[in-house]
């Protein structure tokens, strides 16, 4: 059973939407290898499609903030557990 709310549908189409996009930039990355295009080039695109990541994940890691985060507060108050995975999860994006 999907519990979803329809703004998070819409949100996870938008997701997926955006992945796909991505997918196919990386699809294009691996042909332009194989082509041998200009190294700058190649380099340009993996710049592209690594902002284009960054800004999926930005966007998820608001959402859990907005959601998961708040959700679980209010539920059953365990705000330091929650917050210490929400801290480890930006942490790690910062070092992406």
């Amino acid at each position: 059973m999907n519990t979803a709310t329809p703004l998070e549908m819409a949100s996870k189409a938008g997701h997926l939407k955006r992945l796909r996009r991505i997918e196919g930039q990386v699809r294009g990355l691996q042909r332009m290898v194989d082509q041998d295009k200009y190294c700058i080039d190649v380099l340009t695109q993996i710049a592209a499609a690594t902002r284009a990541l960054e800004a999926v994940a930005l966007m998820l890691l608001e959402e859990h903030l907005r959601h998961c985060v708040s959700n679980a507060v209010r539920a059953d108050g365990s705000t330091d557990e929650t917050i210490k995975e929400a801290s480890a999860a930006i942490a790690r994006l910062v070092r992406s």
